[in-house]
């Protein structure tokens, strides 16, 4: 595959001792829809995922019909509506002086293919594309990122095969790493290939995950994982490092859970409870992550 396989973990981002919540991250989350089939937990998973991972301000942007839930869901948050699907995603991240965007969670159809495409050519901080804004990106006729090395995508294997246009993708670990390493390459982005054994690459690199277990098969999973990763982006993490260390602490917090409560009745609320620990763990035995 003539890439570099990854086996080390990235170290925990520096927090100063004297820092404000303006100095780590401030995260715009878009996402969320209130129509017949109601999608507020979304989002709001996506954002304590954040909060939980060290980001210092987030914002949700989501319908307004949905706003007042979502609120309630994420109170450490702020909220803001839209409903215009021209309304532009780049400008409102400005606006909020965010240093992450990060898309989709739960959004349904109010997120439009143009919007995505608008997103990726107009802000230059940190992207992290998920969900329903990955639906909207395959729908697109084309599509390319301004500043690449600055997004992410974490699709699992229906939206990768949605964003392939009917390319097949077999469910063995060597043809997801083949798949996601063609695709990282032809776009440069980041890409988070989800799945038991959940694949890093950044078209040079590729990273294969060992934590995590089937439990972590749950609705809201993925949702919390994009929080991980923006927030430790909005952090100064680079996407590459963002993503493996992303995944690593989401699947630590999975086995935590799992070793407390079962894998039958996991949770996503629950890996949000177990995050702290798995960061603990990471700030007491940093050398115990290396994977060599």
């Amino acid at each position: 595959m003539n890439a570099e396989r990854i086996t080390w973990i990235p170290p925990l981002p520096e927090r100063k001792l004297d820092a404000h919540k303006g100095d780590v991250g401030r995260l715009l989350i878009v996402g969320g829809s209130l129509t017949e089939y109601g999608m507020i937990g979304a989002p709001a998973l996506t954002a304590n995922g954040a909060l939980r991972s060290g980001a210092g301000l987030v914002q949700i942007a989501t319908p307004s019909a949905a706003l007042p839930h979502v609120a309630l869901l994420a109170p450490c948050a702020t909220t803001r509506s839209f409903d215009s699907p021209d309304w532009d995603i780049a400008k409102a991240a400005v606006e909020f002086g965010a240093d992450v965007v990060a898309v989709g969670p739960g959004a349904g159809q109010s997120i439009t293919p143009r919007q995505m495409v608008d997103l990726l050519k107009g802000f230059s901080g940190g992207i992290v594309v998920d969900a329903d804004a990955i639906n909207a990106l395959a729908r697109a006729d084309a599509w390319t990122a301004k500043w690449p090395h600055n997004v992410v995508l974490t699709p699992h294997p229906g939206e990768m095969r949605r964003l392939l246009a009917g390319v097949g993708l077999d469910e063995d670990i060597s043809d997801r790493q083949r798949c996601a390493l063609a695709f990282a390459r032809e776009t440069e982005v980041t890409l988070v290939l989800k799945g038991a054994g959940t694949v890093v690459t950044n078209g040079k690199c590729i990273y294969v995950n060992q934590t995590g277990n089937s439990g972590m098969a749950t609705a809201g999973s993925g949702d919390v994982l994009t929080g991980v990763i923006a927030a430790l982006m909005g952090q100064g993490l680079s996407a590459f490092d963002a993503a493996v260390l992303g995944v690593h602490v989401h699947g630590l917090a999975g086995d935590s859970a799992a070793e407390q409560l079962g894998r039958i009745s996991l949770t996503a609320l629950d890996l949000l409870d177990y995050l702290p620990e798995a960061f603990c763990d990471l700030e007491e035995n940093p050398s115990e992550e290396d994977m060599d």
